[in-house]
């Protein structure tokens, strides 16, 4: 996969969680990968969601992001 497939399936996954939750901002949503942590803190803050709950929900959508097209 190259680096403009994985930027086109995380706009998806972006599209995906902000229809989950409409407060959330592009700066909520940086992803750099590695920090998939930092992105959970980030929406669980700006939610007010428990930390797990927001985890499985992110999880989710990133499998289902590229597959779910």
């Amino acid at each position: 996969m190259t680096k403009l497939e994985v930027k086109g399936d995380y706009n998806i996954v972006k599209g995906k969680l902000k229809q989950k939750w409409a407060k959330l901002t592009d700066s909520d949503l940086h992803y750099d990968e590695g920090k998939q942590d930092e992105l959970i803190g980030r929406i669980q803050k700006r939610t007010g969601e428990a930390q797990e709950a927001v985890a499985k929900i992110v999880k989710e959508t990133f499998a289902c992001g590229c597959a779910c097209k």
